[in-house]
């Protein structure tokens, strides 16, 4: 019913030529957040040994040659690190913004559709309307996430940020937000660096975190590889095939995979119909399931004659086993977590999305033959409840003395650009003005909605109304430009199938206030008007 009522504000906006754009409220008395980014979150710069930099994770043009020629790498067991086949590359992040560049728009350049490279953007300005100032109270941590949660290298810069962080804030203590992997990586640092993780942070609150892994998606990616762009973005982006062979040579994919060692209420299973001998000299299809530590063979066996051509060179990429014993190691690690008893932990989980958990491949009609068939071969998915995913199971079992747990009907990426997410950020970050939709007892938030409206009906008729005030900085057109005051009604109808009768009528006002100071106010009030049929 606010539809019209809704264009009707729009076409008034347009009108006027003006942004809705009012300056922040800085509160300078806001404690410090660090935002961290989950796997594939971070901008990734490629530097060449002339120091020329370029953009090489997130872009459009160019974008599969680039990642294939600067992306692709060998892990080094000696170091735990993964470096890139290009000896002339080296890869970094850009510090741009106080680390919040790498991790707000993944392709700045992008215009159309460029929701779909958004990572912590919607954050980012949800966090700014609440008082918050980029380098001041807001910072963000960057990484190549194509290396271990717990490479030495990473955790250093890590603590060098906190410790930056606490020092430009006056020696406030920090509240960290995590979204996935991002969970993982500090709960490494809070393993390893215990001491100075209880320093200098105040809270932690996890997003999305597959604290026991994300086996289906694992799974399945490192059998057949993953878009991390849906639609029709996916045709100038990172073919899946290229993607594969990138993640089998992460040791952070393999640190996500489902803990053989945790005690599932639903135990994630690779699946496969294979292709048996009947004993009567035919051949039968028959389902064979496989639980984790069994799983490990069967991906290793797909992946035994795995390779890429790299520069005219054919080089095998098989299921790394060295990887896998770094990895069982992180998991180890990742066990013995204890949280300093001065540091506050929530968690937050995204639910009501199917998310896969076992892998099936073939079928009864076409069974599998050659498990080297599994890597073209399209997957099917068991799912449970979790974010699209991580399971709700995974996400939830932190192993954490955790104040509070809370599922949030989203998906894995939109639940950092959920309404309900924002208002439990708030609300635990002591942020802006309290909240009194919000109680904490429940975890029950009640959604805002995009203007302050008011609903209500009367006599077979739904009425809804508005009240608004913009702040206008300057216009579009001409910064000098003051427009004149005034005051003004509008009225829309929307009529059905060319009859005089009326379903929905909006009316507004518009009072331009005198430019003072530079700045001028405009009032919209308006109401709409909708005969219940």
């Amino acid at each position: 019913m606010a539809l019209l009522l809704d264009e009707l504000i729009r076409s008034v906006e347009l009108w006027l030529k003006v942004s809705k754009k009012q300056q922040p409220l800085v509160d300078p008395d806001l404690d410090p957040v660090l935002l961290v980014p989950g796997i594939a979150g971070s901008i990734l710069h490629a530097v060449d040994d002339d120091g020329k930099e370029e953009r090489v994770w997130v872009r459009i043009l160019g974008a599969d040659h680039e990642f294939r020629t600067k992306l692709w790498s060998r892990f080094d067991p000696s170091t735990g690190q993964t470096v890139s086949l290009d000896t002339k590359t080296k890869i970094v992040v850009p510090e741009d913004r106080y680390g919040l560049y790498a991790i707000d728009t993944l392709d700045p350049d992008m215009i159309i559709g460029c929701e779909c490279v958004y990572y912590y953007h919607d954050l980012i300005e949800e966090m700014i309307k609440l008082g918050y100032q980029e380098g001041k109270t807001l910072f963000g941590f960057g990484y190549d996430f194509r290396q271990s949660n717990r490479l030495q290298e990473t955790m250093d810069k890590f603590s060098a940020k906190l410790e930056s962080i606490h020092a430009s804030s006056g020696g406030k203590k920090i509240n960290i937000i995590t979204h996935s992997m991002g969970g993982l990586l500090v709960k490494c640092f809070m393993c390893l660096h215990g001491e100075i993780f209880e320093k200098y942070v105040k809270t932690w609150i996890a997003i999305a975190a597959p604290f026991q892994g994300a086996p289906g998606y694992i799974t399945a990616s490192l059998l057949n590889g993953t878009s991390f762009v849906e639609g029709w973005e996916q045709n100038f982006f990172i073919s899946k095939w290229s993607m594969h062979q990138l993640l089998i040579e992460c040791p952070s994919i393999y640190e996500l995979m489902g803990n053989p060692n945790f005690s599932w209420d639903v135990t994630p299973l690779l699946q496969i119909w294979r292709e048996k001998d009947d004993g009567n000299g035919g051949l039968r299809a028959l389902l064979e399931s496989y639980e984790p530590m069994e799983a490990l063979d069967i991906v290793a066996n797909a992946l035994s004659s795995n390779t890429v051509v790299y520069n005219g060179l054919q080089l095998p990429l098989p299921l790394n086993l060295e990887i896998l014993q770094w990895a069982n190691k992180t998991r180890e690690i990742l066990s013995s977590a204890k949280l300093p008893a001065s540091v506050k932990f929530y968690n937050i989980y995204g639910i009501s999305c199917d998310t896969a958990h076992s892998v099936c491949y073939g079928s009864e009609l076409t069974p599998i033959s050659d498990l080297k068939q599994l890597l073209p071969c399209q997957s099917k998915y068991i799912c449970v409840n979790g974010d699209g995913t991580v399971a709700a199971e995974s996400a939830k079992a932190d192993g954490l003395n955790a104040l509070a747990r809370v599922g949030v009907p989203a998906d894995h990426r939109g639940i950092i650009c959920d309404r309900h997410v924002f208002r439990i950020l708030k609300h635990w970050l002591k942020a802006g003005e309290p909240d009194p939709f919000y109680n904490p007892l429940n975890d029950y938030v009640i959604l805002p909605t995009a203007f302050e409206i008011e609903r209500h009906s009367e006599e077979n008729k739904e009425v809804a109304s508005v009240k608004e005030e913009w702040e206008i900085i300057s216009s579009n057109c001409d910064n000098s430009t003051e427009l004149p005051p005034l005051i003004r009604d509008l009225s829309v109808n929307a009529y059905v199938d060319g009859k005089e009768q009326s379903l929905e009528e909006a009316h507004a006002t518009i009072v331009v206030h005198p430019q003072s100071n530079g700045v001028q106010n405009v009032e919209l009030r308006a109401v709409s008007v909708a005969t219940v049929v």
